[in-house]
């Protein structure tokens, strides 16, 4: 948006009498995004901001267009016009960005690479050092205030403890940025969101399975039945993937000892005796009923593994997740996530919509009577 502004693509347009302030042509964007080498073709380059427009941070001018043309068609971005949803997440994240940007630009940053346990780590700081500057720079009122902003910055994934044993705290422990908000991202890097090979891999993916209690002569953890046809798929947590899942408390959880997550073995095939179609599920007297989970996701996920489209279905519960306590069970149907009627998407769409949304996660299943 920013690079766009200074290109001039941004700017008062004038069209059938009427001036429409801070818009671009669709067209000349799609051009753009080429000439920039952002999208190697007009297709991608649509797929992009339609991706942008399904996130409502484009949209056209008038709303008369829910998805977007390459056309001479005006749109705008949300965040100049004001209508862009500010929810608690982006909120946390705008401010994260914030003071991360004004701790790198100033001499003597308290952020610097530092050494513990022989370990490097990059863009750190003491948290009685951040204190002291937050309340210094007037970005907070008092101690307390200071603190809970690092709290909500840590549960975010956007600071935490270097090795993640702890909580923020006013001490002289050591955090650092976990996100480092000056990497050059592509906007291609939007469309790799809902592969399959993304959903195992992302370290923001809560579809597969933790590992809990993690002993060191047994580094995997079947999540259903015995089937000599097994898959490896990543084990990661909600938003750090250097931490081990080895306890059920987010943090003061043992030093990391792997570089990346471990792993989880999980039945590639689905555990359906036969494939359900939505009339069959919602059909009057179907042998089903609806339940209401409340599913709260601790530091390393929501612990099940879902799968299928129209409807899909829950491949596998982790025993000792919040899932499993909540009562979600293999084979029941997601029904919605978030007050949202999920049964004709698939699970890419849907692990989409858990993941961009909060940590307490409400869904809707329809479960077999027995």
């Amino acid at each position: 948006r920013l690079r766009l502004h200074d290109g001039k693509l941004i700017k008062d347009r004038r069209y059938h009498l009427r001036t429409y302030p801070n818009c671009f042509v669709a067209k000349e964007l799609t051009d753009w995004l080429i000439d920039h080498k952002e999208a190697p073709d007009r297709e991608t380059g649509i797929r992009l901001m339609q991706k942008l427009m399904d996130h409502y941070i484009i949209h056209h001018v008038c709303d008369e267009h829910s998805d977007y043309k390459d056309a001479k068609l005006l749109y705008r971005f949300r965040k100049d016009d004001g209508t862009f949803p500010l929810s608690k997440d982006v909120k946390v994240f705008m401010r994260g960005q914030s003071l991360y940007e004004k701790l790198v630009s100033v001499e003597e940053s308290i952020l610097k690479v530092r050494e513990e346990n022989s370990v490097k780590y990059q863009r750190t700081f003491l948290g009685c050092e951040m204190i002291d500057w937050l309340v210094q720079e007037g970005e907070v009122e008092n101690r307390k205030e200071a603190v809970e902003l690092g709290r909500a910055l840590l549960e975010h994934g956007i600071i935490q403890h270097v090795s993640n044993r702890h909580h923020f705290f006013d001490s002289d422990l050591l955090y650092q940025f976990w996100t480092n908000f000056r990497r050059r991202r592509r906007l291609t890097e939007l469309l790799n969101e809902n592969s399959s090979r993304a959903l195992s891999e992302s370290p923001d993916s809560p579809f597969c399975l933790r590992k809990l209690n993690p002993d060191p002569g047994n580094t995997s953890f079947l999540s259903v039945q015995t089937n000599k046809e097994i898959k490896i798929v990543s084990a990661v947590r909600r938003s750090s993937i250097t931490s081990l899942a080895g306890n059920s408390n987010p943090y003061f959880s043992a030093a990391p000892t792997l570089a990346f997550p471990p792993v989880a073995e999980c039945n590639p095939k689905s555990v359906l005796k036969k494939p359900i179609t939505n009339e069959e599920l919602l059909s009057p007297g179907a042998p089903y009923i609806k339940k209401t989970l409340t599913i709260v996701g601790d530091a390393v996920g929501w612990g099940f593994v879902v799968r299928g489209g129209r409807p899909c279905h829950i491949q596998a519960v982790d025993p000792g997740g919040p899932a499993a306590a909540a009562g979600m069970k293999v084979c029941q149907f997601v029904f919605s996530v978030n007050g949202m009627y999920v049964l004709h998407l698939d699970y890419q769409t849907i692990s989409s919509l858990i993941m961009t949304g909060p940590r307490t996660l409400v869904m809707e299943v329809m479960e077999a009577v027995e």
